[in-house]
């Protein structure tokens, strides 16, 4: 076992929640950066309709791969419930499983984006000026699609090993060559959209290959050997039946969301800009609430793993705390700073005008989004990931279409379209907590009764 791995099943717990969280956040602002330094440098360099274009994929893109992706959450929590159990020959299995797993997924994705990048775009209502560039970037950013998903996969299985330093030292090396190469594609060889499509992709697959090359030096459960690689049929079963539903959730949570941007690009071309702009914004916001739901699922499915249900309990409720300090301080922070940050991507005033409006719907009480995915973590984390997904596609999708479809049909002003977010966000996170209760509470209840018996 590396130095770098937490022990999450014994000792004092709030320490190690924030110090296991941290390398989480950075990760995930890093992976945000791959994208942020995208939009940047187009915004600066080739103009308000390539920034539109990369701006405008990220809803496409997240419908696109998030079933996939949602499969690691299943590699995460197995893994977690393994080590928690003591149970290192499945560990093994699951890292080899999981290889063979993703990289057929990324092959299946390199054709999905390659032939529906633009027929998806047009049913959004993408702009004649934008949706050409827009399927461009799309096509060459999904041939990194078999390094997304092995580097998701691994990365999942090392957060439940307790391991989340390695993956932040390797996105940093990415991180760095990405900016760099924006800079060249697009400044002095002027490739535009296509170069920063370019940099992307190779930046993921440094970074994949790099956390690969750190599997295979391992000694102990967590060594890859390519020899080894194969599906291990019991496995991949478990890792479907949690990382499933939460695919499938993060899915139709893109699917609304690609709703949202359908009717964004029906108030013109510096609406998306803006748009765009804060959402990339948002991002950082997201990913470090959402780095605490990730917290959550690990150190859930270790101690559910090892049967210790108080410490479970204190896991979810120091998680819950976390997130809300977390949500509620970044995200006033990047709506009080909204010109500035929006002045980044843009110069146009309209553009960071509906930025600004965007950043106060949704980052103000943004604390809520956090409390509701770090409430499906712990259900995840009991092995329990249908629950939150048909809560989540009723509570928070289903309410955003009908919403769109019908109120805002009435009144068409981004005020109305963006409310959506946050009050989707009150009403799932209420049924999920009622839901975490009842399933926390069966588990204790089936376990004592297995401990009398």
């Amino acid at each position: 076992m590396n130095k770098a791995k937490i022990d999450m099943t014994h000792g004092p717990l709030l320490g190690k929640l924030i110090i296991f969280t941290i390398p989480i956040i950075l990760s995930g602002v890093l992976q945000l950066l791959f994208n942020a330094a995208d939009v940047i440098v187009v915004g600066r360099f080739a103009g308000e309709a390539s920034l539109a274009a990369v701006g405008s994929t990220g809803s496409l893109i997240n419908l696109m791969t998030n079933l996939f992706i949602g499969m690691s959450v299943g590699a995460n929590v197995c893994a977690a419930q393994f080590y928690g159990g003591g149970q290192y020959k499945d560990v093994k299995k699951t890292v080899h499983t999981s290889t063979a797993f993703s990289i057929i997924c990324g092959v299946v994705l390199i054709f999905i984006g390659l032939f529906l990048a633009r027929p998806i775009l047009e049913i959004m209502g993408s702009p004649e000026d934008v949706i050409g560039l827009a399927a461009l970037y799309v096509r060459i950013y999904f041939t990194a699609m078999p390094a997304v998903m092995l580097y998701n996969f691994l990365a999942a299985i090392l957060r439940a090993a307790g391991d989340t330093t390695h993956p932040l030292i390797f996105l940093t090396v990415a991180g760095v060559v990405n900016v760099i190469l924006n800079l060249i594609l697009v400044v002095f060889f002027n490739m535009g959209v296509a170069g920063v499509a370019i940099a992307t992709v190779t930046s993921n697959y440094i970074s994949c290959g790099m956390l690969v090359a750190f599997f295979t030096k391992q000694e102990d459960a967590l060594k890859l050997e390519f020899s080894k690689i194969r599906i291990e049929k019991k496995i991949l079963n478990r890792i479907i039946r949690i990382g499933l539903p939460a695919g499938i959730q993060g899915t139709v949570f893109s699917l609304s969301n690609v709703v949202i941007q359908s009717a964004i690009n029906s108030f013109g071309t510096a609406v998306i800009a803006g748009s765009s702009a804060a959402a990339s914004i948002e991002g950082f916001v997201y990913v470090s609430m959402n780095s605490v739901s990730q917290t959550c699922v690990t150190f859930v499915g270790q101690n559910y793993g090892a049967a210790d249900e108080k410490r479970v309990k204190r896991v979810i409720f120091e998680c819950l705390g976390i997130v809300t300090v977390v949500g509620l301080i970044l995200g006033n922070l990047a709506y009080y700073f909204a010109s500035p940050l929006l002045g980044i991507y843009t110069d146009s005033s309209a553009a960071v005008a509906a930025g600004t409006l965007r950043l106060f719907w949704v980052c103000c009480p943004y604390f809520l989004c956090g409390i509701m995915d770090t409430l499906t973590g712990g259900l995840r984390g009991l092995g329990r990931s249908t629950v939150p997904m048909i809560v989540s596609l009723i509570g928070a999708c289903a309410t955003r279409l009908v919403w769109i479809a019908t109120y805002f049909q009435l009144h068409k002003t981004e005020d109305v379209l963006f409310f959506s977010y946050p009050g989707s966000w009150l009403l799932t996170l209420s049924v999920h907590s009622i839901c975490l209760i009842i399933v926390y509470h069966a588990w204790v209840k089936r376990k004592s009764s297995e401990v009398r018996i």
